[in-house]
């Protein structure tokens, strides 16, 4: 089988291919994510060293966006993502596979370096996309991240409810997940900088810091309320809330499927009312969601603040990338690689600033800390405010057909 050759095929293969690429993070991550309660017991890891663990992997994966972006100066970033998101699988069975502390430590490096690249990689070549197709496309990428996130998220439970090993329970997704990893490769579509799609010679461009500073601290900031549900939601059910461990992995997946039911609507609110709209909605709507999870005094009322967060903080990220490869148009590779990393920075500061404060103070004031550094967002919104950013019929490029 060849890849196809129509130019409009091209890009509807690339968009699905690329869906799929994003369904297989989403569900890896869960599968990390909500067992960490039982990586922390398998391998004997201390309360206090679990933080280190957790803040070890955003630090790798950074290094590995930084090298992203200077690799992808030579290789294109679809090669990228082909090579590493097989090793970010291998990794999660290596996680739950290995025999000592020592080498679990190994093996969350390895998932931290290459999982760096791969959100790199998947991200550049979504805004590049979005750019061929001339409207927002964006949300819809994440929204397969948030539905693989909710099959990882499943798995989980089911290992839980059914006492599975950690090898048992990653063994099978592993082996299914590598060779469509693979095939799902093939079919990846480049694009080009903006200058090269119109036609003229695409020059290096310089990535101004200063205009992406506003842009790095909404991605680091809607990380660290990100990282707060995927790594403490559990806990704070068990401990703070006192559910059960089974019913403990269901709110990282209520959060999974209310941000695939934003995302999956959120293209079409960002074509009608533009993404700074859409971004001070979600803002709001994350916050409201803190707090209910702050007050909570049952599993039941918890797991409807999650609810709340899913579908408040889901947009913010996917229009964040969105909004860089808007603002730096032929350089939207390394704009997005170093805006990538601010992804890490949140969850390099949410997961050890939530369990210090909960453990110096209390795990419900810890959930109002989150809060207020989302709400930052309304102050940067503008940032996403561009007329281009509608994407709807009279924004959309004349020269830009439709396909698909």
């Amino acid at each position: 089988m060849t890849a196809p050759l129509v130019p409009g095929a091209q890009l509807r293969h690339g968009r699905a291919s690329l869906a799929i690429s994003f369904f297989i993070q989403g569900a890896v991550f869960a599968l990390l994510v909500t067992r960490i309660p039982a990586i922390q017991d398998r391998y004997g890891i201390s309360d206090g060293l679990l933080p280190v663990f957790l803040a070890a992997v955003p630090v790798l994966a950074g290094v590995g966006s930084v090298g992203t972006e200077h690799l992808v100066k030579r290789v294109r970033p679809s090669r990228v993502l082909r090579c590493v998101q097989p090793v970010v699988c291998l990794a999660l069975l290596a996680v739950g596979s290995v025999g000592s502390m020592g080498q679990v430590a190994l093996a969350l490096g390895a998932f931290g370096l290459s999982v760096g690249a791969l959100d790199a990689s998947m991200n550049m070549l979504g805004v590049s996309l979005q750019r061929a197709y001339g409207r927002s496309i964006m949300l819809g990428f994440h929204a397969a991240y948030s539905l693989g996130g909710i099959v990882g998220a499943s798995l989980a439970w089911a290992g839980a409810h059914w006492h599975l090993s950690l090898a048992v329970l990653y063994g099978p997704v592993v082996l299914v997940l590598v060779p469509v990893a693979l095939v799902v490769g093939r079919w990846f579509v480049d694009g080009e900088p903006a200058e090269a799609a119109e036609g003229g010679a695409a020059k290096a461009a310089p990535v101004a810091m200063r205009l992406l500073v506003p842009l790095c601290l909404v991605m680091a900031f809607a990380y660290i309320g990100d990282s707060t549900v995927s790594n403490w939601s559990a806990k704070y059910l068990q401990d703070v809330l006192g559910s059960s461990e089974q019913l403990a992995t269901v709110p990282y997946n209520v959060y999974m499927v209310t941000t695939l039911l934003g995302r999956a609507v959120g293209d079409l609110g960002v074509r009608r009312f533009g993404a700074a709209a859409v971004v001070r909605a979600g803002t709001v709507v994350a916050a409201a969601g803190f707090v209910v999870v702050a007050a909570a005094q049952g599993a039941w009322t918890g797991m409807a603040g999650f609810t709340l967060l899913g579908l408040g903080l889901c947009v913010i990220v996917p229009q964040t990338f969105a909004a860089a490869g808007r603002l730096f148009p032929a350089a939207s590779d390394t704009a997005i690689a170093r805006l990538n990393i601010f992804n890490y920075v949140g969850f390099l500061i949410g997961s050890p600033l939530v369990g210090a404060l909960g453990d110096a103070w209390s795990y419900r004031g810890a959930m109002l800390v989150p809060m207020g550094l989302v709400l930052v967002t309304l102050v940067y919104a503008r940032s996403f405010g561009s007329p281009e950013a509608r994407y709807g019929d009279e924004h959309e490029r004349p020269r830009t057909a439709d396909v698909g």
